[in-house]
């Protein structure tokens, strides 16, 4: 049977799917201690969702698939208003829609998601997310084969308790004309090949793959064939476009991409000349012994006496941020860096708002100074901080923190812009461990102090807190680390 829940996870990766189906149950990782926590919270969302309703509602999760299922199709035949945990089927489609609403005369499904409904850009969440619109679109397509959908119309309940309505027919952009059902249409003829073994997918490198319970086989897959993806940046649709002319990292490495060039465009579908070239590069570091990282651009580092390496940790379940983190240094001298940590002992805004003031203000007293840190995460935290928090600090208060003539982004502004390295992704970690840092944790990912904060946050075990800041403190190290080791190489 097509579920919903398969055409979720097929959205984001459409090897999960075939691996879920085919592959040897034994060469599964066990499910990691976050994943369990984003259960969790899911199952805690949707039931404080339906107990703080105020409308009444069947209730049918409680009972099994079978009796589920027949008990939902009574209470559609009775009229029920709202149903909730309901089961339908039709054909090969099988849906366990978490609400079911009668509408006009028919019925229109949602789901209850713990994330936000809508995607795009944090000033602009206007698109539906895909991997949302396939499953409710699955359900009102079953309900429309048993002639009681009013409408290709569903519905999200978010995490911000908003509801978000779904037009599966409407365009997903001004540039992109296909519809969610047109994607639901896509990716339930991908499920239906590969139930059926007619459609091979295949694994790649990324980094939402980490928490899936088949990232060891794929990622033993992905190295044995040396697979495209292994390059950093070239992802499994690249790789797709790629892999019937340059199948594998040594084949791109060693061939000449003068003979991929049609004039100024490349053969390949939407890679252009510059981003093939990089590619080569690229693939070459990773073929090549005892390769260094090579410098591509202009690197500015600014000459100052106090450097502090920034770091902070985010709980997305509880919307907070806990946790800043720094390492300040004087003279370039490793012998004098000292980790400070303004942290949040509980899920209080009050806390919050103490230790992001307090960050801030330990910024100021170290100033001049220069500011590193990686990617802009942190200055996008800190600008929703400061929107929450006006009294702490203005809009402009923020801007001046982050001018980048002292405050450097050192993913964006240097490694990404203007170096080039052998390693198979660009993250601190990857980055960091090839210049020869060691985390003291055996587990160290931003994931993994999520799960740790919410069990602190249970217990208040000081151990559990004493791993987060030494989790948090060996980032703000490698940050350094980091730019040391840039500083080796810049001409």
């Amino acid at each position: 049977m097509i579920t919903g829940s398969m055409l979720y996870d097929l959205v984001q990766c459409p090897h999960r799917p075939t691996m879920d189906i085919h592959a040897d149950p034994k060469k599964k990782n066990e499910i990691s201690a976050f994943v369990k926590l984003l259960w969790e919270k899911g199952n805690l969302h949707e039931t404080a969702i339906m107990e703080g309703l105020t409308i009444p509602f069947l209730d049918l999760s409680g009972h099994d698939g079978e009796t589920r299922e027949k008990l939902t199709a009574d209470a559609m035949s009775r009229g029920e208003t709202l149903i909730f945990g309901g089961r339908i089927s039709a054909g090969d489609l099988l849906g366990d829609p978490d609400l079911l609403r009668k509408e006009n005369d028919g019925y229109i499904a949602g789901d209850i998601k713990s994330g936000v409904g809508l995607e795009g850009s944090s000033e602009d969440l206007q698109k539906p997310k895909v991997h949302y619109g396939v499953q409710v679109a699955l359900y009102t397509d079953i309900l429309e084969q048993k002639g009681i959908s009013p409408s290709r119309i569903a519905f999200i309940w978010d995490v911000n308790g908003d509801e978000l309505i779904y037009d599966l027919n409407a365009p997903l952009g001004k540039r992109k004309k296909e519809s969610l059902w047109d994607e639901y249409q896509s990716a339930l003829n991908l499920a239906r090949q590969i139930a059926e073994t007619a459609n091979t997918t295949l694994p790649a490198n990324s980094s939402v793959c980490k928490l899936c319970h088949w990232y060891s086989a794929c990622q033993e897959n992905v190295r044995s064939t040396d697979d495209l993806t292994l390059i950093s940046e070239l992802g499994r649709s690249k790789r797709d476009v790629m892999m019937g002319q340059i199948s594998s990292v040594n084949q791109l490495a060693g061939c000449d991409i003068n003979d991929f060039f049609d004039g100024k465009k490349t053969v390949f579908r939407g890679i252009g000349q510059g981003t093939l070239e990089k590619m080569k590069l690229r693939a070459g570091l990773l073929c090549q012994k005892d390769a260094s990282p090579v410098q591509t651009g202009d690197i500015v580092i600014p000459n100052s006496e106090t450097e502090l390496f920034f770091d902070i940790e985010v709980d997305p379940f509880n919307d907070i941020c806990y946790l800043h983190g720094f390492t300040i240094r004087k003279n370039q001298d490793p012998a004098t860096e000292e980790y400070i940590a303004f942290f949040s002992d509980s899920l209080n805004p009050d806390e919050e708002k103490k230790v992001f003031s307090e960050a801030y203000k330990f910024i100021k007293e170290c100033q001049p100074c220069a500011m590193y840190y990686y990617s802009k995460y942190e200055r996008t935290i800190w600008r929703k901080l400061q929107e929450k928090y006006p009294d702490v600090c203005s809009a402009d208060d923020i801007e001046a923190i982050f001018d980048p003539s002292f405050a450097i982004d050192l993913y964006y502004d240097v490694v990404k812009s203007s170096t080039e390295w052998p390693t198979n992704d660009y993250s601190l970690k990857t980055l960091a461990k090839f210049l020869g840092f060691k985390w003291r944790d055996t587990e160290p990912s931003g994931a993994a102090s999520i799960e740790w904060f919410n069990q602190y946050c249970e217990t208040q075990d000081p151990a559990i807190k004493e791993r987060i800041l030494e989790y948090n403190e060996d980032d703000c190290r490698a940050t350094a680390i980091l730019l040391d080791g840039i500083k080796g190489f810049i001409k």
